[in-house]
């Protein structure tokens, strides 16, 4: 299938949109649409020449953000970029982000892997807030430490399935911090040693979570309600990893109910205690 012929199907995105007008639901709904298919193309092991593709959405958002979009997704896209101003590195940079998986680029230390963090993660919640209609330093704050925690359970979660893909996001001096290298992560040869990186990593993960309730306060508490759910339905995912004490062989998820507790937890709690 070539890039121009990729369609794509709206929703609501879960339940962390449900709480939203219709215009702002569908706006998500396609941002999010843009998000998935980018991801797809990266980790998709049938995807067909996968950099020539995203090469070409990285043509096509120079194209929307020109007037001139070639596709149904772009021209989706334009409309929801002009209705609530957003830029078009909320699409650049998870290109960029989606690069460094196909180039399998490793990470130094956590302050490198924070150029990854912000482009699979922290762009997206800052296009998210764009179309909540909230804006500012502190959007981008919230942003950061929000998607920081997300995408660091992600990582935490989906260590095993990352390998699967000879993909290591966990930083190099964490890896040596446990007397650990790329080579013995990618061979599963010390699942004991690899726990307790992951398990340091969740720490910094809870960090983000604790610094983002507390931005979140600041906030309207409608407006908030989706970043809320989001960050109780990843906290506590990284919670039942905790309890497992991050000894796991496949990426652990929640129950629908699980999800649902933690929605309904969103509602009435303010920070992301479990």
């Amino acid at each position: 299938m070539t890039p121009e012929h990729i369609s794509y199907k709206k929703s609501s995105f879960g339940p962390a949109f449900l709480f939203l007008e219709k215009d702002r639901r569908e706006a998500l709904a396609v941002y999010y649409a843009f998000c998935r298919l980018m991801d797809d193309i990266a980790d998709e092991p049938d995807v067909q020449n996968p950099q020539e593709q995203l090469a070409f959405w990285q043509k096509e958002i120079e194209n929307i953000f020109d007037g001139n979009p070639t596709t149904a997704l772009g021209k989706d896209i334009q409309k929801v970029a002009e209705k609530y101003g957003m830029p078009a590195d909320r699409f650049l940079l998870l290109i960029e982000g989606m690069q460094a998986d196909l180039q399998g680029r490793r990470y130094e230390n956590f302050e490198d892997l924070s150029w990854y963090l912000w482009r699979v993660a922290g762009i997206v919640g800052l296009a998210t807030l764009d179309i909540l209609g909230v804006k500012g330093p502190r959007a981008e704050q919230l942003a950061r430490t929000l998607g920081f925690a997300v995408q660091t359970t992600n990582i935490v979660r989906d260590v095993y399935e990352d390998i699967a893909l000879q993909r290591v996001y966990l930083p190099q001096d964490l890896l040596e911090r446990h007397h650990l290298s790329y080579e013995d992560v990618l061979q599963k040869n010390n699942p004991k040693a690899l726990s307790a990186a992951v398990a340091e990593l969740a720490e910094k993960s809870k960090g983000f979570y604790a610094e983002a309730a507390e931005i979140i306060k600041t906030f309207p508490r409608r407006k908030m309600l989706p970043c809320k759910i989001m960050g109780f339905v990843y906290r506590a995912n990284l919670a039942k990893i905790e309890k497992m004490d991050f000894c796991f062989s496949q990426a652990v998820k929640l129950s629908k109910r699980e999800k649902l507790v933690n929605c309904i937890y969103a509602l009435f709690k303010q920070n992301f205690n479990l």
